[in-house]
């Protein structure tokens, strides 16, 4: 029985001893061919940190990245010497909002020296106009820029008054003077900055001058509903409105009775005559 059982044992270890063998070279096999099959790789500058819009790229904000060379971008930079200023020139400045580790690409950035400014995030064919608000008209504060709004007319007076959407889905590029997307602490605001087209400008600015605007935070990914109708303070406490009175037409005078002919025969030397009275 102590020859089987040291046996066993001796056959055990064997099994086992053999067994991380194979799995060492079946690692070193694997290993050796993702070595073989490497993809090609090109170091990329990207944000190290976030930079806000107009904010001088500096040494510190940038770092490299590891990017595939069959996917990279188009207008990335490889050499922070495309980014950072020779001593005694003018700067890069972020064109907008750059997120830690998101790619350095010529369109985020501007020229040498270039100044950046709000006009510089909007969209061909579009507009910055700003809006006065306050605690209550602007969501308490919590509207910052990036974000969507719907904006609400409210005008009139007594069961007069009433309220309309003027406009939908309208972008927040300004907050103050705060134009910043990484800002997303709420501050009760003065005027917020609506990114429109022509159009839409002049209807802000009628709308402004009638009553008075209010801002309605939306979903981003909310699809723009369809036009809204009005509605009247009468509406919202449904009161029913007195149903209109008819006015008859007054009637036609019956027209008058014909006169009423009477007459009588006179005979003269035997010849009579009728005559009316």
């Amino acid at each position: 029985m102590r020859v089987s059982s040291i046996l066993i044992v001796l056959i055990g270890f064997g099994v086992a001893g053999g067994s991380v063998y194979a799995a060492r070279d079946y690692l070193e096999m694997q290993a050796k061919a993702g070595r073989d099959g490497q993809m090609a790789t090109v170091a990329v500058l990207v944000a190290a940190r976030d930079i806000a819009l107009g904010q001088t790229i500096e040494p510190h904000m940038i770092t490299t990245q590891d990017w595939p060379v069959d996917s990279v971008p188009p207008g990335v930079f490889t050499d922070s010497a495309m980014l950072l200023p020779d001593p005694g020139e003018q700067p890069r400045r972020a064109m907008r909002a750059i997120a830690q580790g998101e790619l350095l690409t010529a369109n985020r950035v501007s020229d040498w020296g270039e100044k950046v400014t709000i006009a510089q995030t909007l969209a061909e064919g579009t507009r910055a106009m700003a809006i006065s608000v306050d605690a209550q008209t602007a969501v308490g504060g919590f509207v910052t820029p990036g974000d969507f709004v719907d904006i609400v007319l409210t005008q009139g007076g007594g069961e007069e008054l009433r309220a309309v959407t003027i406009l939908q889905n309208i972008r927040i590029i300004g907050v103050d003077q705060d134009a910043s997307e990484q800002t997303d602490a709420p501050s009760v605001a003065r005027t917020v900055t609506v990114e429109v087209t022509p159009d839409q400008g002049q209807r802000v600015a009628l709308a402004q001058q009638a009553g008075k605007l209010s801002l309605s935070l939306r979903d981003p990914n909310a699809s723009v509903d369809e036009a809204l109708p009005a509605i009247n303070l009468s509406d919202l406490l449904m009161i029913e409105k007195p149903a209109p009175v008819e006015v008859s037409a007054p009637a036609e005078a019956a027209p008058e009775p014909a006169p009423i002919r009477r007459s009588i025969v006179v005979r003269r030397a035997g010849v009579p005559t009728t005559e009316d009275y």
